[in-house]
């Protein structure tokens, strides 16, 4: 498996490990890791803590060319908020580990001049033969993607 969506397989470890939904994300530059994050709605009680936004978090202040230069891996398709951080920052693509849980914006990122060059962008199916379970039984009251 690839090593940066092991990474993000071992965000989303340590979310579960916390208590928390366990999706997992790391942003690479240049075949380095520079940010990581896992889910922490339920940790911190937050709305917006996705794992994709907690690596965008982790990566600190970085010139725009980091971002147009980088590579978002995540454990589950990432939903509209996060597609919409990952336009607004010119990530050129994004390595899903598992999108049949749910199929979030895939459609609308690929429409997206310059997402996804050279092909489709997503690997399929890997997740749950780690033994992750990417997306839990029963998501919390009122929202739509944990």
């Amino acid at each position: 498996m690839d090593p940066f969506l092991m990474a993000a397989l071992d965000e989303a470890r340590t979310g579960r490990a916390e208590g928390g939904i366990p999706i997992g994300s790391v942003l690479v530059y240049r075949g380095e890791i520079i940010g990581r994050g896992h889910n922490r709605r339920v940790q911190r009680g937050s709305p917006i803590l996705h794992a994709e936004m907690d690596a965008l978090e982790n990566a600190g202040r970085r010139a725009a060319k980091v971002y147009r230069e980088s590579v978002l891996y995540t454990t589950l398709s990432p939903c509209a908020m996060c597609s919409g951080a990952i336009v607004l920052y010119g990530i050129p693509r994004v390595i899903a580990g598992e999108k049949r849980s749910f199929v979030w914006e895939d459609k609308w990122l690929r429409s997206r001049r310059g997402f996804f060059p050279g092909g489709t962008g997503m690997q399929l199916g890997t997740c749950r033969p780690a033994g992750l379970r990417c997306v839990p039984r029963r998501p919390g009251p009122g929202s739509a993607r944990q």
